[in-house]
C-alpha cells in the first residue's frame, strides 16, 4: 500500500458497484450568458474498483442519455435530440478513467469521457467521502464527489446552437454512492 492509501481511514480494496438511488450526476451551463441552468441524469450505473494502491484504482461509468432531467419537458425533449446529444444515435456517455494521480486532499482521475461517439480526455477533480458500513450488516459503502468543466464543442454537442444562447463550458458534478460487491 502506498502512503495515501493507508492514511485513507477505512480503506478497503474490492469491486464497488455505484448506488443510482443514493448518488447524483449533475451538471450547470449558463443561458443567455445570464443565468444558470441546471440538470441531472436519473439513469446511471458503473463500478470503481479500488486498489491495493488507490493510484492503481479504475473507475467505468456509463450514463443514459435520455434520462437528462433539466426540470422543463420541453428543453429536455430538445437537449435530447438531435441539436445536442442525439439521444436515437448516441444512447449513452461513458467515462472510463485511465489514471488516479494524488493532488494534497483530492485525487485526480483521468479518463475519457465519450459523448455523441466522440472521446476525449477528461480530469476530475475528486474528493474521497470515505469508507463505511451499510444498511445491511457486513455491506460496505464509499463516498466520492467530483467535479470537472468540459466545452461541449469539444464532443459536437450543440454545434448550431450560439454560444450566445448556451454557452461552450459545462459544469459537471458528481456525487456517488458505491457498494462493495460481495
Amino acid at each position: 500500500m502506498t502512503t495515501a492509501t493507508t492514511q485513507i481511514p477505512g480503506y478497503l480494496a474490492g469491486t464497488w458497484d455505484i448506488d443510482p438511488v443514493h448518488s447524483d450526476v449533475s451538471f450547470t451551463v449558463r443561458h443567455l450568458g445570464v443565468s444558470k441552468v441546471r440538470g441531472s441524469f436519473g439513469e446511471f450505473s458503473g463500478e470503481i474498483t479500488t486498489a491495493e494502491s488507490i493510484t492503481d484504482s479504475t473507475v467505468i461509468a456509463t450514463i443514459q442519455a435520455a434520462g437528462i432531467d433539466t426540470n422543463n419537458e420541453q428543453r429536455d425533449g430538445h437537449v435530447r435530440s438531435a441539436d445536442f446529444l442525439d439521444v436515437e444515435r448516441f444512447p449513452t456517455l461513458t467515462f472510463r478513467s485511465t489514471g488516479i494521480r494524488v493532488d494534497g486532499e483530492d485525487y485526480l482521475i483521468d479518463g475519457e469521457l465519450t459523448v455523441r461517439g466522440v472521446t476525449r480526455p477528461v480530469t476530475l477533480t475528486t474528493e474521497l467521502g470515505g469508507f463505511g458500513d451499510g444498511m445491511t450488516e457486513g455491506s460496505k459503502v464509499l463516498g466520492v464527489s467530483a467535479s470537472t468543466e468540459i466545452s461541449r464543442s469539444d464532443f459536437g454537442v450543440g454545434a448550431s446552437i450560439p454560444t450566445a444562447v448556451v454557452s461552450d463550458k459545462i459544469r459537471i458534478e458528481l456525487n456517488i454512492e458505491a457498494s462493495l460487491r460481495s
